[in-house]
């Protein structure tokens, strides 16, 4: 099969064409989740379908399976309804949160400086995470479906790493937000890192690890990676650029209110920028009944694939515990498994690679 990709092995972007196969596996994935409320039923675009399929290796069963589970977990933690009252307490030191500037390739940048962590509760770490990814997507440009992660380890220490913090990550945004990582840079690392790294390792999937690129300042390469990446004169100092603002919690406040405004209208089918093919909202229908979360997913799939016109529930629970046991046989710990690519050996964090910066494929 012809993907039809387009990928730069400096920067991890990749220009997606679907081919007539692919579209007709995301039409059969649209027909076995069959007819949601409008908001799930936005979320299912086919560019959002495209995301799980890559994720899945374009396994029409196992997207399927995930994108249930996603459908599920957005119905009952409901991410796009986090406001920034909410979680504003986790942001004031500025552990993480969405850059003033993108990439050149367009792609929403998020900061994150593990040496701020300022909160024990795991659970509203998750919580502002989730804002922040939603917040992220919230300002990516039209066809567009990636984002730039950048991680500073100025001043990180024993004390800021956590095991089951980062496994809790790992788990929603493997999950939940499939190939919306177009590249993470790890920027100056220090070198107690790198056990921490290979722990960490097995909890992510293949690809992901594929995408992640450690920078060091003192590097000669460094300057060239960052300015094939970024506008300079945007780039904040951290990360070797030349604005010197820093992060200001007032100023950032006051833009992420004005973004939660946005919010409503774009779970909104009329502005919603993922365009055409949406999936099928119960709305419209009368003659369908509520959507029972918690049926049976071999039957769910059986009906849909025999009854696909007159479909009256769907389930989205999507064999939990099925895909549990696939992700344990297939990981090397009990880490979430995409059965993406293969890993790749150039993402490393051994002495010798210590001095250069480290390319993506």
């Amino acid at each position: 099969m012809s993907t039809g990709l387009k990928k730069s092995p400096s920067n991890g972007y990749e220009k997606p064409s679907t081919s007539k196969e692919q579209q007709e596996k995301i039409n059969e994935v649209r027909r076995l989740i069959g007819p949601l409320p409008d908001r799930l039923s936005i979320y299912c675009s086919d560019a959002s379908i495209s995301r799980y399929l890559t994720a899945r290796n374009w396994n029409v069963k196992k997207a399927t399976k995930m994108l249930k589970e996603t459908l599920k977990w957005r119905s009952e933690y409901k991410p796009e309804e986090i406001r920034w009252e909410d979680i504003a307490h986790e942001a004031e030191t500025g552990k993480i949160y969405r850059a003033n500037y993108i990439d050149k390739h367009g792609r929403t940048v998020l900061v994150m400086k593990p040496s701020c962590q300022n909160s024990k509760s795991t659970k509203g770490q998750i919580r502002y995470l989730v804002y922040c990814m939603e917040n992220a997507i919230l300002n990516l440009p039209p066809n567009q479906e990636q984002m730039v992660w950048m991680i500073d380890f100025q001043g990180f220490n024993l004390s800021n790493i956590s095991v089951k913090l980062t496994r809790e990550t790992a788990h929603v945004l493997q999950d939940h937000y499939p190939e919306r990582l177009g590249l993470a840079i790890l920027y100056n690392p220090p070198k107690f890192f790198e056990p921490f790294w290979t722990v960490v390792k097995p909890f992510l999937e293949p690809k992901t690890c594929n995408k992640v690129k450690f920078v060091y300042s003192d590097d000669l390469n460094a300057k060239k990676i960052m300015e094939d990446l970024f506008d300079m004169d945007k780039l904040e100092s951290a990360f070797g650029g030349n604005d010197t603002m820093g992060f200001n919690i007032n100023k950032y406040s006051e833009r992420m209110r004005e973004d939660d405004k946005k919010v409503p209208s774009f779970w909104t089918r009329d502005s919603h920028p993922s365009g055409a093919a949406l999936q099928p909202a119960l709305a419209n229908d009368p003659t369908l009944t509520p959507i029972n979360l918690q049926s049976d997913s071999d039957a769910s799939d059986k009906e849909s694939a025999e009854n696909p016109p007159s479909l009256t529930h769907i389930n989205l629970q999507s064999d939990s515990d099925a895909s549990d046991k696939e992700r344990a046989e297939n990981s090397p710990s009990h880490g979430v498994n995409s059965g993406e690519g293969p890993l790749d050996n150039n993402v490393l964090v051994s002495d010798e690679s210590r001095n250069r910066a480290v390319g993506i494929h």
